[in-house]
């Protein structure tokens, strides 16, 4: 899990950055599965990705876009209906 959030006002720049740079960065890797992209208030984007091996590391976005350092997450799955 991949969460930012933007520099004031700028959620919708860096929500468009992930899409236009981080996901296609992604697209093709080995073991990548699934990709959920979310926003939330206070400016924040969250990218969730699923993967049947080692995860490639999500990209920087250019440091103008965020408000403070990317947090990142991972997570191995225990139960699923």
């Amino acid at each position: 899990m991949w969460e930012a959030r933007a520099a004031e006002g700028r959620g919708a720049e860096l929500a468009a950055w992930v899409r236009g740079t981080a996901l296609p960065a992604l697209r093709g890797s080995a073991g990548l599965v699934r990709t959920e992209l979310f926003g939330a208030p206070g400016d924040r984007v969250l990218l969730i990705t699923w993967w049947t091996g080692e995860p490639v590391p999500v990209a920087e976005p250019p440091a103008g876009l965020v408000g403070r350092p990317v947090h990142r997450w991972s997570f191995t799955s225990e139960h699923v209906e």
